[in-house]
Order: structure tokens, then C-alpha cells, then sequence
């Protein structure tokens, strides 16, 4: 059965674990500190422009939003972290929500994590890789490539490739405005989601 990414609908977003749709079939879920860029990535990915609702404002993005690719296969768009003006009490939610929902849902088969390649891997990245290392499939996604020149572009993957730690961690490059970088996001995202 042949997945198609153009064809993703917005089914649900979740503020808490008990909101969240049932624990079956095969996720891939969208991470990353505010403003790097997910909402865009997952656009490009479904060729959709307002699939996701995309803004300038760091921190938008407050819900665990669910897409529909079949009945059986979904893309997530996680909340933003890392942003200063969300209330504490807020962020000591989201983390709670996010660490249960990463290392608990048994759908879920790989994370993007979604980093802003002139600013490479924050702490906070680094952090939720350390965190997810061993249990999940992780993907680096350093997205506005077409911000850096070629040669900005190859120390950036190299730097993000030295912080690897595993034979299920890889990173590659995406530009959303040429689309660059494309193919590999759908390949990598269609390997998760394939079943078996």
C-alpha cells in the first residue's frame, strides 16, 4: 500500500494525553524548538501550504496536532520548545505531555527533529536526542538550507552528523522555498511508515 503524503487532512489536536487519538498504527512525529520550522517542513512534505498553520511568532504551534495520511498512518506536529514567553506552568505541562507521549505511544516509529541550520543543535535538541537515543529512530531535519552557502550547508550536516550517536539517528538538509532536500524526508518518513 503506496503512501501518499499530498494526501493528509487535519484530524485532531490534543492538549492532553487523554485527547489523544488511540494508540494504533504507525506515526511519525515533527519536533523542534520554536520557529526552526516544523509546521513549514511538514507543508513542503504534504505539498500542502496551509496544512499546517505556519507564523512568525515563536511558540504558536501549543497543541499535539494530528494528521491523517490513511487510516492506518498519520503525521504529528508537536508543540515548539524552547520558547521563553510560554508560562512555566505551561512548559512543565508540555514537557510531561511530550516526554510521556515520545517514550510511551507505541505508534509512533520515528521523529523528526526539525533544527534551524543557522543555528544548529541547541542544547534543548540535544537534550530530546540524549532522551530519545535507543528508543525511537530519530531524523534531523536542518531545515532553511537555502539560507547557507554550499560550503555552510556541508559543515552544518557534518557538525549535526558528529553528534549522532547510532545506526537509527540520520540527519539530511531541507530548503522549503526550492524544495530541496525533499526526496530523502519523504524516503525516510516512508520507511517508518510502512508496515512490518
Amino acid at each position: 500500500m503506496s503512501i501518499s503524503f499530498r494526501q493528509a487532512k487535519f484530524v485532531t489536536s490534543a492538549f492532553d494525553l487523554s485527547q489523544l487519538l488511540p494508540d494504533n498504527g504507525s506515526e511519525v512525529a515533527f519536533a523542534g524548538r520554536s520557529n526552526a520550522g516544523k509546521s513549514s517542513a511538514i507543508n513542503c512534505l504534504t505539498q500542502q501550504k496551509s496544512l499546517c498553520k505556519t507564523s512568525k511568532i515563536p511558540g504558536r504551534t501549543q497543541l499535539i496536532n494530528f494528521f491523517e495520511l490513511d487510516q492506518y498512518r498519520r503525521l504529528v506536529d508537536l508543540p515548539g520548545y524552547g520558547f521563553a514567553r510560554v508560562p512555566k506552568k505551561t512548559r512543565n505541562h508540555w514537557d510531561q505531555v511530550l516526554s510521556t507521549f515520545l517514550l510511551e505511544r507505541r505508534a509512533l516509529k520515528g521523529l523528526v527533529i526539525v533544527v534551524d541550520i543557522r543555528r544548529g543543535i541547541s542544547d534543548l535538541d540535544r537534550m530530546l536526542i540524549d532522551m530519545m537515543s535507543g528508543s525511537l529512530p530519530l531524523h534531523i531535519l536542518l531545515t532553511k538550507s537555502d539560507k547557507l552557502s554550499r560550503g555552510g550547508i556541508k559543515q552544518a550536516l557534518d557538525d549535526a552528523e558528529s553528534r549522532l550517536s547510532g545506526p537509527d539517528q540520520s540527519v539530511s538538509t531541507l530548503s522549503t522555498l526550492n524544495r530541496q532536500g525533499l526526496e530523502l524526508l519523504e524516503q525516510k518518513c516512508r520507511e517508518w511508515l510502512q508496515p512490518g
